[in-house]
């Protein structure tokens, strides 16, 4: 498919990149792609970045058919602009559409578009500092404008991207997390392990209340049971426990985290055993009671690693760690953001330099 380029006539300034943060600033153009039953996707596009103009009745205003993904792409020591994994959110945003009756793009299609809007944007907004890099927002929401409720016939395809920092204000350094008991983010047999919207604004009721509380995010629990763990706010969580690591298994209701998944690949190739399956908020209570509980972390595309140094539940804290980043924590950290910057050898094939 052709690719059709409009420059943007007023550029941006680049902010110092000590100010970055997350998601406050953009580039100056957006890649767009339009779907429609007769056409297919059609009118690939780079164009300067603005608002979008929508029919009131555009479908995923009111029926929530919208879907997104999150990856970065990073400067390396020598200049080079490298991306991480990319074909594996172009997998999962595929996932999500169907789940959510959302057309699928081909994936070669999906990863020409993404570089090519790398390419245009990547000189000029991809940060230098270490910890930096920019973000993308590849996205796709249903536009019929209709108010039946029904599969998507109309769509478009939008990429956006975000020079940031960390995503943390804490960054590295642990952070506090309440164990949420009465909201769920996602049930089983629903979109859990969709990227949408509605997972994220569900999520919005507790984690204001803890962070009322002075903590960072909620750690979930399922939404059937009410007592194994699924996430922590946003992301993917583990725990080494006694010598092992144990994540939460996918069983429908948690978002299978990229990021999760370079997490267990490292871990294994060092020696670790991981173990995914059912962890009850009793067996880590247990653990944290014990001293059993020797680590735990969040791990995801915005955070990379984030070492978790409190818990609370039902008003009890418990300290992990003695409040400090552990080892495991600090050399998974070391490592994945090593490979990302090029600062390490990849030696998984994970890493899509583009030029």
């Amino acid at each position: 498919m052709e690719i059709k380029f409009v420059e943007n006539k007023n550029p941006k300034t680049m902010p110092a990149e000590d100010t970055l943060g997350f998601g406050k600033y953009f580039t100056d153009h957006m890649l767009m792609m339009d779907y429609t039953p007769d056409k297919g996707w059609h009118d690939l596009r780079i164009v300067p970045f603005e608002n979008l103009s929508i029919h009131p009745a555009c479908t995923a205003l009111h029926y929530g058919s919208e879907i997104f993904e999150g990856l970065k792409a990073y400067r390396r020591a020598d200049g080079e602009v490298q991306l991480f994994r990319p074909i594996e959110n172009i997998r999962r945003m595929n996932n999500s559409a169907e789940r959510l009756c959302l057309p699928e793009i081909p994936e070669d299609l999906a990863l020409f578009a993404l570089t090519e809007f790398v390419k245009c944007e990547k000189d000029k907004w991809t940060p230098h500092k270490k910890g930096t890099s920019l973000y993308l927002r590849p996205f796709m929401f249903g536009n019929d404008e209709s108010l039946g409720v029904h599969a998507v016939k109309h769509a478009t395809y939008v990429i956006i991207a975000s020079p940031v920092g960390s995503y943390y204000k804490e960054g590295i350094n642990p952070v506090k997390i309440m164990i949420e008991s009465d909201d769920v983010r996602a049930v089983r047999g629903g979109t859990g392990y969709a990227k949408c919207g509605g997972n994220y604004a569900a999520s919005n009721r507790a984690g204001k209340k803890a962070e009322d509380k002075g903590y960072s995010q909620v750690l979930w629990l399922d939404g059937v049971e009410r007592k194994y763990i699924e996430e922590v706010g946003a992301m993917n969580v583990m725990f080494k426990i006694a010598g092992k690591i144990v994540t939460p298994k996918l069983t429908g209701s948690i978002l299978p985290g990229i990021t999760r998944k370079s997490c267990i690949e490292v871990l294994k190739k060092a020696g670790y055993v991981v173990e995914e399956r059912l962890l009850s908020v009793d067996e880590l209570g247990e653990a944290l009671k014990n001293g059993t509980l020797e680590e735990a972390w969040g791990c995801g595309t915005a955070a990379v690693v984030s070492p978790i140094g409190e818990l609370c539940y039902k008003d009890v804290k418990y300290t992990i760690n003695g409040g400090k980043i552990g080892e495991v924590t600090q050399k998974l950290y070391d490592t994945l953001t090593g490979i990302q910057w090029g600062e390490i050898k990849d030696e998984f094939g994970w890493t899509v330099v583009v030029k």
